[in-house]
């Protein structure tokens, strides 16, 4: 467990449910609404559960349409572990709300990447190796923005794409079961 350590001052959310592909949610497949009110309650509380929920199913990122809200918010980390295994840097857990990102290279990469609201699955995907993104934080309210590549980048655009009602499965080019 202590690839799980999460350093907010947002811990006392409620773990919700995950949404599965296939099971009639249609909210996973509807792009999410832009948020007007970056840091209300709403927003904050949304988080909470949201770290709650990526904690207790032991995810790197989950976006909101995943627990059933469709609103542009997401939240992600990666842990040392993951960091170590994935020559990637460690990120203490972000929330974004109405983030966004473009690419800065037309090189794109290959890789293995799962989701919690398609269990049992892996796929194949291509992703853009550097995007720059931006959003606003949801424990500042304040607009941020850089330039990441490799799993950092990867994280950030398959979280987005949650919030355009697209899946991984949707870009894979080969799958196989996960236990």
């Amino acid at each position: 467990l202590n690839s799980f350590i999460f350093c907010s001052s947002f811990m006392s959310g409620q773990v919700r449910e995950v949404l599965f592909e296939g099971c009639d949610n249609p909210v996973l497949r509807e792009p999410a609404q832009v948020v007007e009110d970056c840091c209300g309650e709403e927003i904050k509380e949304l988080f909470a559960d949201m770290i709650a929920t990526m904690k207790h199913n032991r995810g790197t990122g989950i976006a909101a349409p995943q627990i059933g809200v469709g609103l542009r918010v997401i939240v992600y980390f990666i842990s040392e572990e993951r960091a170590r295994k994935e020559g990637s840097q460690c990120i203490p857990i972000t929330g974004l709300v109405n983030p966004s990102f473009t690419p800065q290279t037309e090189e794109m990469e290959e890789d293995w990447e799962g989701c919690l609201s398609v269990p049992g699955l892996r796929g194949v995907v291509s992703r853009y190796t550097t995007i720059k993104y931006n959003g606003i934080n949801i424990e500042t309210g304040r607009l941020v923005e850089g330039t990441v590549h490799g799993f950092h980048a990867r994280v950030l655009q398959h979280e987005i794409d949650h919030l355009d009602g697209v899946l991984y499965i949707d870009k894979m080019s080969k799958s196989k079961p996960f236990p």
